[in-house]
């Protein structure tokens, strides 16, 4: 299960991208306000919420009773993954801000991270939403569409040009005809 920390930033919060990083500077920033969010001060483990807690080094935690550890990306989307939260918060940003959603190459520039990345961490945000398994559905609303290819004739090579040929023409020309859906609905 994808615990939806993503849904709660969605940009009500932050206009600008400055505000958002000025809000986490740092890695132990966005920690400190993911456990907020999970815990709000009252540590449970994932594995056993009835088991005691012991806080270790480095962030993480040791579940008593089963005596795994873990931390607050533990159950979560950003869970095993090496990418920091900080480029996990702008990256929901960015993916939330634009309209039209962002590709996986735009967002490695934005972030400085591998297009591999960048594209796994889409899939993961597109997760957490519902967004992945968005489908496009043909209605009977289309367009069909046609033109002329071809060079003018006056360009011809001497052999090739057509006698008498005055403008378009579409004789010595190819026709291409095209369909185009016109409405699309998304079923969710």
């Amino acid at each position: 299960m994808l615990w939806s920390a993503a849904q709660a930033m969605v940009n009500v919060k932050f206009k600008s991208v400055i505000e958002l990083i000025k809000a986490f500077p740092n890695e132990q920033g966005c920690i400190n306000h993911l456990e907020e969010m999970r815990w709000n001060g009252n540590v449970f483990s994932p594995f056993d919420t009835d088991s005691k807690v012991y806080k270790c080094a480095e962030n993480k935690y040791k579940c008593k009773n089963t005596g795994k550890y873990f931390n607050v990306r533990t159950g979560t989307m950003f869970e095993n993954t090496k990418i920091e939260l900080q480029s996990w918060f702008l990256g929901i940003w960015f993916v939330t801000a634009h309209k039209k959603g962002i590709s996986s190459l735009q967002l490695s520039r934005d972030l400085k991270i591998s297009q591999k990345s960048a594209w796994f961490l889409l899939k993961r945000i597109r997760a957490c939403f519902g967004l992945e398994d968005v489908k496009p559905e043909m209605t009977d609303f289309t367009q069909m569409d046609e033109i002329f290819v071809g060079g003018k004739n006056h360009n011809r090579h001497e052999g090739k040009k057509y006698q008498n040929a005055q403008g378009g023409n579409s004789d010595e020309k190819t026709p291409v005809r095209a369909i185009a859906i016109t409405e699309l609905h998304i079923i969710v």
